[in-house]
């Protein structure tokens, strides 16, 4: 085409654009956030051992390997040029894996701080050592009658196959021992006789099969429930046999503990009292007893909770019932399947999850079940829940439907709710679902499906369109056009949110307790004439019970009986492993208490044999491992472990183990000052990043977010200076304290050496 020609049919203006981007160079674009897996192609055949992985990134942080949803491991990220584009690598052992693996790559977004997913990627491996073998009752099933007796026994068929020599094929009946069974030449089934005589005939038994092979690899069986008399339909924690599930309780309150603090209850019994002492003040801030606990039941620390530790927990919930607490088992984690279990390939595991607690409750008296299950799973999580809407929203009501099967097939008859987000009745993401014949809402689904749900209405504010109130009237509105009373249980949130999209909004963290309490009542207040509010849960125990009244002078914290006795030395074994050139991954045992531990303090030091103290501090842990970050590369570390119970008394200090740090190219940064002021209702901090080893201002990209009373994330430059300066969203209060908590660092050559920092951060305190 001719420039005339082009010019009477596109005008000025479109030539004028023609010739800028044909004669100017182009001009960059701003890539999408993204992280790709490189280094294999899909259904690539890879050996067992050390599969070295590694692909690019752009504009995201944390990136997360997950591997068949049970693996889920930082990687090592590499961007020397700090313009947030680099690659990562991993090292994956796949010695004990054999067949299809799947990978994923999850990150988040350096803009919105939410999650960016590769695309997954599955690999083959030829391992047949590591094969596990696969098991399968085969008869009877549970829908047959009457059942098959030989001489007062019921004969059960087991199939087992695998590609190593089966040794041994075991079943056990209601958790209880592991019992051989027997080989049928001929027949190509095991057979194992179970004895009924003296069996209830009113209930029904769980059935669990187990094969070993050669190598030790052992797999399991889904589990099978049987009554030895098929009229039989259904046991619970009443006396109730009809399978119905029962009436369902108020809940309030309800308060979600996770596997670091779930664990450190049930093996520690002298925290029990403290524990009681603790959900059950209504004195120092006004508020209502906890009444209902959603326990963490998932692997922690290598452990199997219901497994390793059933005994324990059969002791835990019968002290917790003599109390007058109830119990519901909470199957949450990510992932091992709990968002993972959404999808249709991972149902067997989410389903064998699942059974995990409805096997316990038939291996425990009545007084040690459980009183119901709170199962959070959030399909949203997953890369394709928006994209590839309704495919995952409608595997994850299936998921649903199989789990509730489960406890109908077993006979269970308390309740199983749901945790869901506030947004499924609202967002376009949940809308127009269809399943199973009707097109709803995807939380109409789950309400007509689950017994109960527990709405994450993570809000900090009771009234306002998006406040606590309005964002639940209507799951409110359909639980009562259905006709379940008691059945939606509005959650909130106290801990403090460091990552999240809008962090400032989200938590009570900022306002304190006492705030919060004022909001609930207002909630309360709003939902007292609806038949389906079920209460409140909190989330979650560990930072509820270090939750302020509020920030700055006059706040207070629950104050725990008087004790003078610290804590033991932490047990188990302990580990310090090199991560890379700036961290060192910290691995410690559980330490016990005549009360509660609270937390565990990490000591650090270059030389080996240094005293613990405020100039060897590290960091706190909750849990029973710590990344240590900021540390200078090709230095070695020595690490000693205190734990410390709730009123501040501090054990003994482990033995020291230490870990090598890798090398790098990259100089270290840090912090060297960091000051506020409070002004106009929001507080300003001014930090200055410069060259560690020689002070030199630096120009670099700090993010952050205010923390206390302030919640505010922002990302800015320093100035040429290394000066960086930002402001927190008003806080209007007449006393308070505001600090800020950098996040990342990011100046090209450079590495942020924050343990390096000038600390402990200041914060700024203000009153009358």
């Amino acid at each position: 085409m001719n420039m005339t020609s082009f010019s009477r049919k596109c005008g000025l203006l479109c030539l004028v654009f023609f010739l800028v981007t044909m004669l100017l160079p182009s001009l960059p674009v701003k890539a999408a956030a993204r992280v790709t897996f490189d280094s294999h192609q899909d259904e690539q055949n890879v050996s067992p051992g050390a599969l070295e992985l590694h692909g690019t990134y752009t504009d995201v942080f944390d990136v997360e390997i997950v591997v068949n949803g049970q693996l889920v491991n930082d990687v090592h990220m590499d961007d020397p040029d700090a313009d947030n584009r680099g690659t990562w690598s991993y090292s994956l052992d796949t010695s004990s894996l054999d067949g299809s693996i799947e990978i994923a790559l999850k990150s988040k977004d350096i803009g919105t701080r939410y999650g960016i997913w590769s695309p997954f990627i599955h690999l083959n491996v030829d391992n047949p050592a590591a094969s596990v073998p696969e098991v399968r009752i085969v008869s009877p099933g549970e829908t047959d009658a009457p059942l098959p007796r030989d001489k007062g026994a019921i004969p059960i068929h087991i199939s087992a196959e695998g590609k190593n020599t089966i040794t041994q094929v075991e079943l056990r009946v209601n958790g209880g021992s592991w019992e051989p069974a027997t080989y049928k030449e001929g027949e190509g089934f095991y057979k194992y006789a179970w004895e009924v005589a003296h069996l209830n005939k009113k209930q029904k038994y769980s059935l669990e099969a187990r094969a070993t092979d050669q190598n030790g690899n052992t797999g399991y069986s889904l589990t099978t429930y049987l009554a030895p008399n098929p009229q039989a339909i259904g046991q619970g924690n009443s006396s109730s046999n009809s399978g119905e599930t029962e009436p369902l309780p108020i809940q309030d309150r309800a308060i979600w503990i996770w596997e670091t603090a779930s664990y450190h209850l049930i093996l520690n019994p002298n925290s029990w009292d403290t524990f009681a002492e603790f959900t059950s003040d209504t004195t120092t801030f006004s508020d209502r007893p906890i009444t209902t606990l959603y326990l963490g039941v998932d692997r922690y620390n290598g452990a199997s909770m219901l497994e390793d530790y059933r005994e324990e927990v059969q002791q835990f919930v019968t002290w917790a019932h003599d109390n007058g607490y109830k119990v519901q088992a909470l199957i949450a984690g990510g992932t091992t399947p709990p968002y993972y279990g959404a999808y249709e390939r991972y149902r067997t595991q989410a389903v064998r999850e699942f059974e995990k607690v409805l096997n316990y409750n038939m291996a425990s008296e009545a007084s040690a079940k459980f009183d119901g299950i709170n199962l959070d799973t959030e399909p949203y999580i997953l890369p394709d829940f928006k994209t590839e809407k309704p495919s995952v929203q409608i595997q994850y009501l299936d998921m649903l439907a199989a789990l509730m099967e489960r406890k109908h097939a077993a006979g269970i008859t308390f309740p199983v709710g749901a945790a869901i987000p506030r947004w499924y009745d609202s967002s376009a993401d949940a809308s127009a679902i269809p399943w199973k014949g009707s097109t709803k809402w995807l939380s109409e689904h789950i309400q007509d499906t689950a017994d109960y749900i527990s709405i994450m209405n993570y809000r900090d504010q009771a009234d306002g369109s998006a406040g606590i109130i309005q964002q639940a009237l209507g799951e409110i509105a359909y639980a009562e056009s259905i006709g379940k009373p008691n059945s939606v249980i509005i959650g909130v949130e106290t801990k403090d949110i460091a990552d999240g999209g809008d962090p400032e909004t989200i938590s009570f963290h900022e306002e304190g307790r006492t705030f919060m309490e004022d909001e609930l009542n207002k909630v309360y207040a709003a939902m007292q004439e609806s038949p389906a509010f079920g209460g409140i849960a909190i989330h979650h125990y560990t930072s509820f019970i270090d939750f302020p009244s509020k920030w700055g002078p006059g706040g207070i914290k629950w104050s725990p009986p008087s004790d003078l006795e610290p804590p033991s030395t932490v047990s188990g074994n302990l580990s310090a492993i090199t991560f890379d050139h700036e961290r060192i991954d910290v691995r410690y045992g559980m330490a016990f208490d005549n009360s509660a531990v609270n937390d565990y303090r990490i000591y650090r030091s270059t030389e080996p044999d240094f005293t613990t103290g405020p100039l060897t501090y590290a960091g706190t842990a909750k849990g029973l491992s710590y990344k240590d970050k900021g540390l200078l590369a090709d230095t070695t570390y020595y690490y000693k472990i205190t734990a410390v119970d709730l009123q501040g008394n501090e054990g003994p200090p482990s033995e020291a183990i230490s870990a090598t740090t890798a090398s790098t190219t990259l100089k270290p940064m840090i912090i060297d000052e960091m000051t506020f002021e409070y002004t106009g209702g929001k507080a300003i901090v001014t930090l200055r990043v410069v060259d560690l080893e020689t002070g030199t201002p630096l120009s670099a990209e700090v993010s952050g977010r205010f923390t206390q009373m302030a919640g505010k994330y922002v990302t800015a430059k320093t100035t040429s200076n290394g000066v960086f300066q930002s402001s927190s969203e008003t806080v209007s209060a007449p006393s308070g304290e505001i600090g800020f908590q950098p996040r990342r660092i990011m100046a090209p050559g450079y590495y942020w050496a924050s343990s390096y920092d000038t600390l402990p951060y200041t914060t700024v305190v203000w009153e009358p």
